[in-house]
């Protein structure tokens, strides 16, 4: 499996952004004439369908129907009606997740010849996936590259540079930064949402000059 194939997005925190981001880049890889799916491995929070995937959806765009047919029993692994950490809403249904399991579906999907799989995480980097591993040991484990979905409001600066530090310290490239600028008109132009972007630009180009920086502003779906 090439691991630079799959795309892992995640974010600082709960409610940053992630799906958004998530269709957002699936819109631009289409634009550049990629061929990209989405995969949320572990959903947690709903029951039926995984809601992100139903927002991914809103942008994906399939050649025929049977494509999406067959990328569709790939495309999220384990689905949990409790809506907390995936240890803990698996554990909550008498499930034990396997993370062999999810990644057959990440092989599969790669088998159907799309470039890009971008893989949404449930919560942030030390979101534990099971009782004795975290998402960020997940993701370095198998060398995926990361999206990181980041935003302007009160407490960002902190979060964002404790994210960062800990892909560093893993050796996780950080391929991509989305900056979510798509907030409550009380969080909008404020003081702390200007400067919050420009120090974080300004870490990033110091930082991890190779970090692809990319605003997320209000998303058509």
């Amino acid at each position: 499996m090439d691991r630079n194939k799959v795309l892992f997005i995640t974010g600082i925190d709960t409610g940053i952004g992630k799906t958004y981001a998530t269709a957002f880049l699936i819109k631009a890889m289409q634009q550049k004439g990629l061929r990209v799916v989405s995969q949320k491995p572990i959903q947690t929070g709903c029951v039926g369908r995984s809601e992100d995937l139903d927002i991914h959806d809103k942008t994906l765009l399939f050649a025929t129907p049977e494509q999406k047919d067959g990328a569709e029993p790939h495309r999220c692994t384990y689905l949990f009606p409790f809506p907390a950490s995936p240890h803990l809403s698996a554990q909550m249904e008498g499930v034990s997740i396997s993370v062999e399991k999810i990644d057959q579906d990440t092989t599969a999907l790669l088998r159907q010849g799309y470039d890009r799989v971008l893989m949404e995480g449930a919560g942030g980097l030390m979101v534990p996936m099971t009782r004795k591993l975290l998402t960020i040991d997940f993701v370095a484990e198998r060398k995926y590259p990361v999206a990181l979905v980041s935003s302007g409001r009160l407490g960002s600066i902190n979060h964002t540079l404790l994210s960062i530090e800990a892909l560093r310290n893993r050796g996780i490239d950080l391929e991509t930064f989305v900056y979510n600028k798509y907030t409550s008109a009380e969080e909008a132009c404020t003081p702390i949402e200007s400067d919050t972007e420009k120090y974080l630009k300004e870490y990033l180009q110091k930082h991890s000059p190779s970090t692809e920086w990319v605003e997320l502003t209000a998303l058509v779906l």
